[in-house]
């Protein structure tokens, strides 16, 4: 059986994949609040993180932990989806994998803070 999804090409199947990506940014925004409030905090943080960086570097490090939470969180939202599409009972595998996930967006968070903790530090008390 084929997937008659797959045979776009070209204008079409970038069309089509950027519809499915903006649907997906909508369904988050509309149904995960934990991307809600990642969402909003991304709208502060990533345009301060051009005053915060001293160089191209650490702002696209500042920017990006920041975006890397947001892509963490719509994966982590992803699995959660298709965990429970195939069943709500409580399950080993259903809870590991909800675990492991969950546990990736833990270490994205730790991460992002870590990098601006550094950052503000950096900024707000000089070495020298």
């Amino acid at each position: 059986m084929t997937n008659p999804h797959k045979g776009r090409t070209g204008l079409t199947r970038i069309a089509h994949a950027l519809r499915y990506s903006i649907d997906g940014l909508r369904v988050a925004y509309q149904s995960e609040s934990a991307f809600r409030q990642e969402f909003w905090l991304a709208v502060v943080m990533v345009p301060f993180a051009f005053w915060l960086g001293r160089s191209w570097v650490e702002v696209a490090l500042l920017a990006g932990s920041v975006m890397l939470v947001l892509i963490v969180e719509l994966l982590n939202s992803g699995i959660e989806a298709a965990i429970d599409r195939v069943s709500f009972e409580m399950h080993d595998l259903s809870k590991r994998a909800k675990d492991l996930a969950s546990a990736a967006v833990l270490l994205s968070l730790l991460l992002c803070g870590g990098i601006w903790v550094a950052a503000l530090c950096a900024r707000l008390l000089p070495l020298s």
